[in-house]
């Protein structure tokens, strides 16, 4: 299977650069897999959508701002020579990083930019009084660094100060103060930050909409998966099957409440519907690790790369937001869909001018 299978062409002007004032705005195209019909609807729409004994499933993730500026400490600049003046300048200059993932308290993966030059020893310096500092432990491929930070009390305070929303590259612009709140769902709890990147189809959901769902007689669960590096990694190979060694892990958490729900759900054949590709990514895993249509409850690592083939034993109904060309999210939700026919619906949101990608419009498969 081809990586370029996953191809699709969109015009840039249908990439959302702002969020909606309203939440619950948004458009939502339905998609019957089984008989292949689109029908454009709102999302307002979607608890009339849900039956009586679905379990809804959301990752509660907090994203905390991971994006942070730094200035160099030259531990490795070159000597200032009358043919280079402006070295130690350069080498001292201003980088950029991105969390991604926390290995340990003050131990960090990270994506630097530029980091062609920031090499192992090199000392960051991040705030305007050096509130933060790290040295590059390790170096890995495309700019990724093992970042140690030097010990302080409060070091997530200091983050979130300092900190900027790590808003997607195709967001071309700088974060906001709106972004703070708009860039995390409603239902994100305050106890389980860890993402550097929202669960964007949880993103349309206000309160109203939830009390709506709960008054229909839907159920509605909450699991964590804290999104990392590999929502940032295009796909890097040609056949789709070389991608699954490359597949990055990311920790989640089932709690007994939710595990509860969940096969209980399956027991009695209620429909589950995956709020998002990170829901569907930590109930196929967490099922595939009990070899049966069930989970259990706790902390592991999903590194599950779903692609057109795999057996779902857990989701029967998916919501979720427009995705990059030949991203792996794209793969997943073909998996659930049918590649020909997510690939119409695409041509069908194209043509009806919907908003792709994070702040865009959403799908609602079933």
């Amino acid at each position: 299977m081809l990586v370029s299978d996953f191809d699709y062409e969109l015009p840039p002007e249908l990439i959302a650069q702002e969020p909606l004032a309203d939440r619950a705005a948004s458009r939502m195209l339905r998609l019957e897999r089984k008989t292949w019909r689109f029908e454009d609807r709102r999302f307002r729409d979607l608890p009339a959508l849900l039956r009586d004994g679905d379990l809804l499933v959301l990752n509660n993730t907090r994203v905390f701002p991971a994006r942070l500026f730094a200035r160099r400490s030259g531990a490795k600049a070159q000597r200032v020579s009358a043919r280079n003046p402006a070295a130690k300048d350069f080498l001292r200059g201003q980088v950029e990083v991105l969390l991604t993932e926390q290995r340990q308290p003050l131990l960090w993966q990270a994506l630097v930019r530029p980091g062609r030059k920031v090499g192992v020893g090199e000392r960051l310096f991040f705030g305007e009084h050096n509130d933060l500092e790290a040295e590059v432990l390790e170096r890995g491929e495309f700019g990724e660094r093992t970042l140690l930070f030097s010990p302080v009390s409060d070091f997530f305070e200091r983050v979130e100060r300092i900190g900027h929303v790590p808003l997607p590259p195709y967001i071309a612009r700088s974060d906001s103060l709106e972004d703070r709140e708009r860039y995390q769902t409603v239902f994100a709890d305050p106890s389980a930050r860890g993402s550097v990147a929202a669960p964007t189809a949880g993103l349309h959901f206000t309160d109203e909409l939830l009390d709506q769902a709960k008054a229909r007689g839907v159920e509605i669960a909450e699991i964590t998966l804290h999104v990392g590096l590999g929502t940032f990694q295009p796909v890097r190979v040609k056949r789709v099957e070389d991608h699954a060694a490359k597949m990055h892990r990311e920790r989640y958490f089932i709690s007994d409440i939710a595990a509860g729900h969940i096969n209980r759900a399956i027991r009695e054949k209620r429909r589950i519907v995956a709020v998002g590709t990170t829901t569907v990514r930590t109930l196929e895993h967490a099922a595939l690790q009990t070899g049966q249509a069930e989970v259990r409850p706790g902390t592991a690592e999903a590194d599950l790369f779903i692609y057109p083939g795999f057996e779902f034993r857990v989701i029967s109904a998916l919501l979720t937001n427009f995705h990059l060309p030949r991203s792996t999210l794209l793969m997943l939700v073909s998996a659930f869909a049918g590649r020909e026919q997510l690939l119409a619906a695409y041509r069908h949101a194209i043509q009806e001018r919907y908003r792709f990608f994070s702040y865009g419009d959403c799908m609602f498969t079933e």
